[in-house]
């Protein structure tokens, strides 16, 4: 009888950490992507504009849509190109085009080029975006790379950036 009783503690216990591991992946998630659901806004001028609070380690990551299929951005303004992990290739509908040498953080890398025809982040939308198909990137994120910022007034304040089209 007593060998039951520690099972059903061990059980008990077991049961207990994976639900606590469960509700704090969720707060874990937020802290990473606190931009899943962006909120928009549309200006007096009439201009689209959305707002992004840094996650806990300074980065502006949000969630949006390449050919309407959602994608996870990490804001960089240090990227000359929008730099798109090369497996998400297929799923996000993207041709390979010309390849070509890049210099990038981690080294020097060959890429091939792709055309995006649709972008969103909230109610700000780009189409017919060149980017780049990196083998180099093993994670799901995508670099929003200068040449789709450069098309938006930035306003960063009090950890948050304010993006207007």
């Amino acid at each position: 009888m007593e060998r039951i009783g520690k099972g059903m503690w061990v059980i008990f216990w077991c049961l207990a950490l994976i639900g606590l591991v469960y509700f704090f992946q969720d707060k874990i998630d937020q802290q990473i992507n606190p931009n899943e659901q962006i909120q928009s806004t549309i200006t007096a001028q009439g201009r689209s504009s959305i707002t992004l609070h840094q996650n806990r380690m300074g980065h502006y990551i949000a969630t949006g849509t390449i050919n309407n299929v959602p994608v996870t951005f990490l804001l960089d303004t240090g990227a000359t190109q929008i730099s798109i992990p090369a497996h998400l290739q297929q799923q996000l509908n993207l041709q390979s085009g010309r390849k070509q040498t890049v210099h990038t953080a981690n080294g020097t890398v060959t890429v091939s080029s792709t055309q995006i025809e649709h972008l969103s982040l909230g109610n700000i939308e780009f189409y017919n975006l060149t980017a780049n198909l990196n083998p180099g990137m093993t994670n799901n994120t995508i670099l929003l790379g200068m040449n789709a910022l450069k098309q938006l007034e930035l306003v960063q304040r009090n950890n948050t950036l304010t993006l207007t089209q």
